[in-house]
């Protein structure tokens, strides 16, 4: 994977078009600005209940976006980074619709989990207050077969997703199948969707156990004897995303969103700076991803202390509520099945009330942390939050889920801000002090990030106290020197 920013989007909802328009608009719209392309789910169908990650089939591309062959000439190109949906199918998948018209009798009644499944036994109230949840509500659905008989099977997100049971031989094809046709489609990164839940066991919190970690290990040998890189998609306590680190290719940084946030509203960067000298350093680094903001990742979990105490944690939520005049409290909590101390959701741009200066400071901590950063589509144009679409679908994450044109995408790029961003990114990706040595130091609410190559350096400085920014860069060619504010002051003359 190179070294590059790479972007994250869906394919039907940046330019309202397919796979052959996307990479229309990634070589010209967005000429030169992203090393590779995250792919939300292209599966079929796209607009299930959780957007893509409900697949039908997870082995076929959505014919409204075109076939493997379009994702393979996307991926001549660029690096492409594609779901492998590790936990769960639709309940409308040929092979569930199969188990309800057959029972035991279906060939595929072991490729999903049910309550019996996990506990023969039956469940007792202690092993179901153990189970972790993510939601609200069951974390089983019944549903009643031909016969009549009514099962209870694991749904950790939806009922209409059926969690799948990955230690059978049918649960172990399923994702076999998928991972072949990725390899054969040019797919470089895997990102394992919802990974931590895949493993369940009586008597446990049923996510990230420790069979969790051992079956994550196993995914990714599979992976990487197929040539692919896989990144693991857990938001969870940070010292579980430093463990899950050891045993993959790549993690998120999901802390840094809600950290970079924290410093910029209390202009206090301690909890960031000691964050950046314990985070892996094998991770790609988001501010804002088709999900909301993960405050989990941050904050306290149990009886574990977090990078933020709770206290700051609630103070970080409500300033992002106000800042979007209370747009993401209509999109957090019951409104996206979930609480505020899991994610909020918000774009990025209106978390900091549509502030272009804190915007960029963002976007440069991001660029210069350890890791590959990946920006996703709203956040490169500096979209606000969708409300017409969210009072439309009702569903929480579709307020940072916008569709739009390639009209919308050239009109974003003349916004000061976006065209300052693009700056950024061109920097992030051209000089090569950041396949370096990367060090760090924080003093008087400064805060110095730097990297160095042999005579390559790139160095940033924020100053919280007066919310401001400078980027120099020294190579053999040249010494430049960028001030945030007269970066974006430029382009709005």
């Amino acid at each position: 994977m190179k070294n590059n920013v790479q972007l994250i989007t869906y394919v039907d909802r940046i330019a309202h078009s397919d796979l052959k328009g996307l990479k229309q608009v990634l070589n010209t719209e967005l000429h030169d600005l992203f090393g590779g392309v995250h792919l939300l789910p292209f599966y079929y169908p796209i607009d299930g209940s959780d957007a893509g990650f409900d697949p039908i089939d997870h082995s076929k591309v959505d014919a409204r976006l075109g076939d493997w062959n379009d994702v393979k000439a996307i991926g001549e190109q660029y690096d492409i980074m594609a779901d492998l949906i590790v936990n769960h199918m639709s309940a409308e998948s040929t092979e569930f619709q199969d188990v309800l018209a057959k029972g035991k009798q279906s060939p595929y009644w072991d490729l999903f989990l049910t309550k019996e499944s996990v506990f023969p036994n039956g469940l007792s109230a202690e092993d179901q207050a153990k189970i972790y949840r993510p939601r609200p509500g069951s974390c089983f659905t019944t549903y009643t077969l031909a016969d009549g008989t009514e099962v209870e099977f694991w749904t950790t997100f939806t009922s209409n997703q059926i969690d799948i049971n990955v230690h059978t031989a049918a649960g172990q094809a399923h994702l076999n199948n998928v991972l072949n046709r990725f390899h054969e489609s040019k797919v470089d990164l895997i990102r394992l969707d919802a990974a931590g839940y895949a493993i369940k066991k009586p008597g446990t919190s049923c996510f990230m156990i420790d069979e969790s970690f051992a079956f994550v290990d196993e995914l990714a040998k599979k992976a990487n004897s197929l040539g692919m890189t896989t990144l693991a998609e857990i938001h969870s306590h940070y010292m579980t995303q430093i463990d899950i680190a050891k045993r993959v290719d790549m993690v998120y940084d999901f802390a840094l969103p809600p950290l970079i946030l924290h410093s910029l509203f209390s202009k206090d960067a301690s909890a960031l700076t000691h964050w950046l000298s314990i985070a892996p350093r094998n991770c790609v680094t988001v501010l804002d991803t088709h999900d909301g903001i993960g405050i989990i990742d941050a904050g306290p979990v149990g009886n574990k202390a977090g990078l933020l105490t709770p206290a700051e944690i609630d103070n970080l939520v409500n300033q992002i509520h106000s800042n979007s005049k209370g747009e993401s409290l209509q999109a957090t909590g019951a409104a996206a099945s979930n609480v505020d101390l899991y994610q909020v959701n918000c774009t990025y741009y209106d978390a900091l009330a549509q502030n272009d200066v804190d915007y960029l400071i963002a976007r440069s901590i991001q660029f210069f942390a350890p890791g590959i950063p990946q920006v996703y589509y709203t956040g490169l144009l500096a979209e606000t939050n969708a409300m017409e679409l969210l009072n439309k679908t009702q569903v929480g994450r579709d307020i940072n889920r916008p569709y739009l044109h390639v009209s919308d995408i050239q009109t974003s790029m003349q916004k000061p801000v976006v065209k300052a961003l693009c700056e950024l990114i061109k920097l992030r990706n051209t000089q090569q002090a950041f396949n370096g040595e990367f060090s760090m130091s924080y003093d008087n609410q400064q805060l110095h990030l730097t990297w160095k190559n042999g005579d390559d350096t790139a160095n940033l400085i924020v100053d919280f106290a007066i919310k401001d920014a400078q980027i120099s860069v020294t190579n053999k060619q040249q010494s430049q020197r960028i001030v945030l504010t007269e970066l974006l002051a430029k382009h709005k003359l």
